[in-house]
């Protein structure tokens, strides 16, 4: 069973033929810029969900309860709500795995990803709370929303230190623009 699976699974097409091509030398220098013109071209290829990205947290200590193992990394798909000064906005319960998470140890990594472009950006670096009135503005617009607060409700903002735009190439040598952040 398991050569059957690999050999489907050689077989499968990586990225399409028709890929951007991206030069780390002309690219703007402020990776949001960068960031911006990614995300446009992928609303005008028509990828759904341009907005979805995985976050990844690290838990602190064991969390009997749950099963959930200190230490051991966990990922789950998000929806970005901004980019600003603050940093990368995305919202969760405080409640929730990764709440707990981010208040035990407030480091994550964001991954967006879009195949028909054949593009990743990855970033990395500490997450800060926003303000509780921000959050409740977050938590009342969401689709749907009926006007009852939820306390729980947190946006958070990551905010890089590492960023890397990832091109995919049909020959294999795909292209890395890394970015180190300095905070301030």
């Amino acid at each position: 069973m398991s050569d059957t699976l690999r050999a489907r699974l050689r077989a499968l097409p990586d990225f399409p033929d028709n890929l951007p091509l991206f030069d780390p030398a002309t690219a703007p220098a402020d990776p949001v810029e960068l960031f911006l013109d990614w995300l446009e071209a992928a609303l005008a290829a028509g990828v759904r969900q341009p907005h979805a990205f995985s976050l990844a947290t690290v838990g602190a200590s064991a969390d009997s309860v749950l099963g959930e193992t200190g230490g051991a990394p966990s990922s789950r798909m998000l929806i970005l709500k901004d980019v600003d000064d603050d940093g990368w906005q995305f919202a969760s319960s405080r409640t929730s795995r990764k709440g707990r998470e981010l208040t035990a140890n407030p480091q994550a990594a964001m991954n967006f990803y879009w195949s028909e472009l054949g593009r990743q950006v990855r970033l990395v670096g500490p997450v800060v709370e926003l303000s509780a009135k921000g959050s409740a503005r977050d938590w009342a617009e969401r689709p749907a929303a009926d006007g009852t607060p939820n306390p729980a409700w947190q946006l958070y903002a990551l905010r890089p230190t590492e960023l890397e735009f990832w091109q995919a190439r049909a020959d294999r040598n795909h292209t890395r623009h890394r970015i180190q952040v300095r905070e301030p």
